[in-house]
């Protein structure tokens, strides 16, 4: 299952080091499967956005997402890609950034070529094979009509939701100031931790890593800053952490104020079951093997 992590602690930029395959035996715990790709998404001081990403197509290129990358900014998105749809190419590597905003998922959308010409011109945007990207330039058609970047997100998943056949579609979208995710439908899990600063006790840099050996980020500065995590797992023992609702659609404003709305109260009309996916979705779409101290 592919990993998403976001977090924001604007109006704050501060300094945060990841590790997107945080153990050198991570992919046993995968059950030796490895990933397909991984990217880290950030937004400089003007706003402009910095995305540093590459598919895994032989084991050395995991390499890449073992190195340390230590990076400053207020909001962070973060993924590990088990393909479902694309080949192994950095166009079909997520966060994939349009229009100064960045957008990672996680799930299946099948009909992709009733999406395509849903999308008429926006398919422009588009530059590989992925269900995502496509989803991403349907959101970025709304929001560049109305500039409301919720909106935008209900009404391109409400219409995927009515039209489409749907396994899963968990997202997280950034911009330089601002953090939206949403779970829809129960199929996979997405949490949310709002993180005073110092932790539960007050004293606490920021130390998160997934149970499963992929993404690890550390923040000293978080021990005097409070940030806004969401996560497709509990990343630690903080009590705080919160499974979003199905069909939730969470906002973090600039100032970490939170919103959160059920966004999408209905099943989709036409949903997936895992044995309906091909093999290799399928494969994508199964959680690994819980392991370490945040297993549940």
């Amino acid at each position: 299952m592919c990993r998403l992590f976001g977090m924001s602690a604007a109006p704050h930029r501060v300094r945060a080091t990841f590790w997107l395959l945080d153990a050198s035996d991570s992919l046993a715990v995968q059950s030796r499967r490895e990933p397909d790709g991984v990217g880290l998404g950030t937004f400089d001081a003007d706003g402009s956005p910095e995305v540093h990403k590459a598919p895994i197509a032989a084991y050395h290129d995991a390499a890449f997402a073992r190195e340390a990358r230590e990076l400053r900014a207020a909001t962070f998105i973060a993924h590990i890609r088990y393909a479902s749809t694309g080949g192994l190419t950095p166009d079909n590597t997520h966060p994939f950034c349009q229009h100064d905003r960045l957008l990672a998922h996680n799930g299946v959308i099948g009909g992709l070529a009733k999406l395509e010409d849903h999308l008429g011109t926006a398919m422009n945007l588009v530059h590989g094979d992925t269900d995502s990207e496509r989803l991403f330039a349907l959101i970025t058609s709304y929001a560049d009509q109305t500039g409301d970047i919720g909106e935008a997100i209900i009404r391109a998943v409400r219409w995927v939701a009515a039209n489409l056949p749907v396994y899963a579609v968990n997202l997280v979208l950034t911009t330089a100031t601002d953090l939206w995710a949403l779970r829809y439908p129960e199929t996979h899990q997405l949490f949310v931790l709002r993180r005073a600063a110092g932790g539960p006790t007050g004293t606490r840099h920021l130390e998160h890593a997934s149970a499963a050996g992929t993404v690890r980020v550390r923040s000293a500065e978080l021990t005097a800053t409070p940030a806004i995590v969401v996560a497709s797992e509990r990343m630690d023992e903080d009590p705080g952490w919160r499974g979003l609702d199905p069909g939730e659609l969470l906002h973090v404003a600039a100032d970490q104020h939170i919103t959160s709305t059920i966004a999408l109260d209905r099943p989709p009309a036409h949903p997936l079951s895992l044995a309906e996916l091909s093999a290799h979705a399928q494969a994508s779409q199964k959680p690994a093997p819980a392991s370490g101290p945040h297993a549940r």
